[in-house]
């Protein structure tokens, strides 16, 4: 009951803006777009505007903390207002998935298992936003390149400057991503298990919470990893290839 009393007017306000950009995407946006391509280019769309805004409210949220900065930290009202955002969005995103991609497994689970730990993090624990929080940040600040790349390999087959932008928006999206989630990432996740496993949230963060989020955590950042690890291959395949029919 309790849980459900912390529930705030932003929440459902931001899960109705999502779908309503969701949606206009759809209809609007790309109504002239493949009937098959349509679903993938609006959760595109709609994952833009919530990357680079949350990337802006969470470093607000962090740097105007009223309270020492720590993993384990009570949650400062705007930083709840920052998961509210972003749960409003993965679940929109996620009923997205369920309607029109319910093969994809993998995106399912990551949004599932990334609602959880915003889920407990904003109306179970009252703690610990500070490393969800720069772990969004992480996460979304590669977002605006990620989903223009997106967009446009959507169309690269039968728009030549579409793929002329998905080449030219590959490499420097590689680099920035392996920064981002797989060096930064990888770090800060190292920096939360040595402070959560050294007592750090003791009393603050019940210990099922800690682990569970750590455990999530920590297998998003290797798929993360092993992800842009096979766009990397398949990039230098596709360079060598080229090489090799110059030299022909």
């Amino acid at each position: 009951m309790e849980t459900l009393l912390n529930f705030t007017p932003a929440f459902p306000t931001f899960f109705l803006m999502f779908l309503l950009v969701y949606l206009f995407a759809f209809l609007v946006v790309f109504r002239n777009w493949d009937p098959k391509l349509k679903p993938e280019a609006s959760s595109c769309l709609m994952s833009l505007t919530h990357g680079t805004p949350a990337v802006i409210m969470a470093t607000r949220a962090l740097i105007n903390s009223p309270t020492p900065l720590s993993f384990a930290s009570p949650n400062a009202s705007f930083q709840n207002f920052v998961l509210e955002f972003s749960i409003a969005y993965f679940l929109m995103d996620l009923l997205h998935y369920l309607v029109f991609v319910p093969n994809d497994l993998l995106f399912i689970g990551h949004h599932l298992a990334t609602l959880y730990v915003f889920v407990t993090c904003r109306y179970v624990v009252h703690h610990g936003a500070v490393a969800i929080l720069v772990l969004l940040f992480l996460a979304e600040v590669t977002s605006a390149c990620q989903n223009v790349r997106s967009l446009a390999n959507l169309r690269r087959a039968d728009v030549p400057m579409a793929a002329k932008v998905y080449e030219f928006l590959s490499p420097p999206f590689y680099i920035f991503y392996s920064v981002a989630r797989g060096v930064l990432g990888t770090l800060v996740v190292y920096k939360m298990g040595v402070f959560y496993m050294s007592g750090g949230a003791n009393n603050l963060i019940q210990r099922w919470a800690w682990i569970s989020w750590m455990v999530v955590i920590v297998v998003a950042v290797m798929i993360s990893i092993l992800w842009v690890s096979n766009l990397w291959i398949f990039w230098f395949r596709q360079r060598s290839h080229r090489a090799q029919k110059k030299v022909k």
